[in-house]
């Protein structure tokens, strides 16, 4: 059976960090592309992160570049994301989702999220 758990949201001062994780399992992480994907109240889903099997090419929205890193360890099906500099616009469900192709991403899997609240 095929599951992404993220963990690691919470809330968190403005200005503050978070490392979030997402744990995969029945399906072999490497041989996916990974994203990070956020949902704030009353918006739809935005990308935030992705990282290529290998973890050599990543990509981020200009809005969390240079405060957010995606990473990922194959040898433990997991992915994170360092989220530095956090802003009160960063509030949302955090989601982790796995794709075939890192070029063309089409995501079929998907987690349940984790809540991220930063305070001003």
């Amino acid at each position: 059976q095929v599951q992404l758990v993220e963990s690691g949201g919470g809330l968190v001062q403005a200005g503050g960090s978070l490392r979030l994780s997402c744990v995969a399992s029945g399906f072999t992480v490497s041989s996916y592309a990974m994203g990070w994907f956020r949902q704030a109240p009353g918006k739809e889903r935005e990308f935030v992160a992705a990282i290529s099997m290998s973890g050599g090419t990543t990509g981020y929205a200009d809005s969390v570049k240079g405060r957010f890193t995606i990473s990922r360890d194959n040898a433990k099906n997991t992915v994170y994301l360092q989220m530095n500099s956090l802003k009160p616009e960063d509030t949302a469900v955090y989601y982790c989702a796995a794709a075939a192709s890192y070029y063309r991403p089409k995501y079929n899997y998907w987690g349940q999220g984790t809540q991220v609240t930063v305070s001003s």
